[in-house]
Order: structure tokens, then sequence, then C-alpha cells
């Protein structure tokens, strides 16, 4: 019953005190209009939410933040090497990635990853969510590629969420 009228209510304490954060101030008013918006937001987009899978390696997941982050200034100034050089040092290409991932939560954040690394869009994913479809400003190897974003981040991604392989 509690889960019907108050479906998240992580979220709904967040939407509280990120509300009162943004008025800076502790008045009755916005107390009760922060709690109502806390309360009434995610009651509404209810059915638009995903179920985020628990996390079973949270220091695993520290290293991989890490991870990501550096991979983003690496591939930062890659591909200002890349762009700053000769055309003719560019290799384009579509890469097909199959997917062991189940959990629409972690094939979001693999996708999210995946966009923010410069170089690199996630530009499709089969209907039956077993394949991805990326774009790459510079794949000299094709399966390399495919190889290094399984290893790199889907396959901890996988260790670090509770969500099934198939």
């Amino acid at each position: 019953m509690r889960a019907r009228w108050l479906p998240r209510p992580a979220l709904s304490v967040l939407l509280m005190l990120l509300w009162l954060m943004l008025n800076n101030t502790l008045s009755v008013g916005h107390l009760v209009l922060g709690a109502f918006l806390g309360w009434a937001l995610p009651l509404l987009v209810r059915n638009f939410l995903v179920d985020v899978p628990k996390v079973r390696k949270p220091l695993l997941l520290c290293r991989f933040i890490a991870l990501v982050f550096y991979d983003i200034v690496v591939a930062n100034l890659h591909v200002a090497r890349l762009v700053l050089g000769p055309k003719s040092r560019l290799s384009p290409a579509f890469i097909e990635v199959p997917m062991e991932i189940e959990s629409d939560f972690v094939l979001a954040v693999l996708t999210s990853i995946i966009s923010l690394t410069p170089g690199t869009v996630s530009a499709g994913l089969s209907p039956d969510h077993k394949t991805l479809l990326l774009h790459a400003l510079d794949a000299p190897d094709v399966g390399a590629l495919a190889h290094e974003v399984k290893a790199r981040y889907e396959a901890p991604l996988l260790e670090i969420f509770e969500c099934s392989r198939t």
C-alpha cells in the first residue's frame, strides 16, 4: 500500500531537499510545497521510472567511476589530436556490440558512458536489447573496439550491479 502512495521515498526526500535548497529558505510554506512536490512528482512519473538494481560492490563502483573519468580525459586528448590533424587519419565506423546486460537501467548507464566518452556515441539498440550500435570517430579495428567496450565497461557493470547475465 505504501509503494502505491509513495513509490520512491528516497526520491521524494531528495526532491524536497532540492526545492528547499533552490529557494534557500526553511519557511513553513516552502517546507509544505517541497513536501507536496516530493510526494506528487514521483507519483506522477512512477510509470516512467526504471528499477535501479542494487549495487553489489560499492568499492568496485568507485573504481569504475574513476576509470570512466580517466577514459573521458584520455579520449578528449585523442579526439583533439585527431580533429586537429589530417582527416586521412580518421577511420570512422559503426560497430555492433552484442550485449549481455538485461537491466534497462544498467544498459542506460553503459550507453551514457559510451556517449560521454568523446569519439564514441551510442547510435542505436536492437528491439530485443541484445545488440548495441556504436559510432566511433576512429576505429581502425572494429573487433578490438567492440571487445574493449565489453571488457572495459560491460563486464564491470555486470559485476557491480545485481543484474542477470544471459
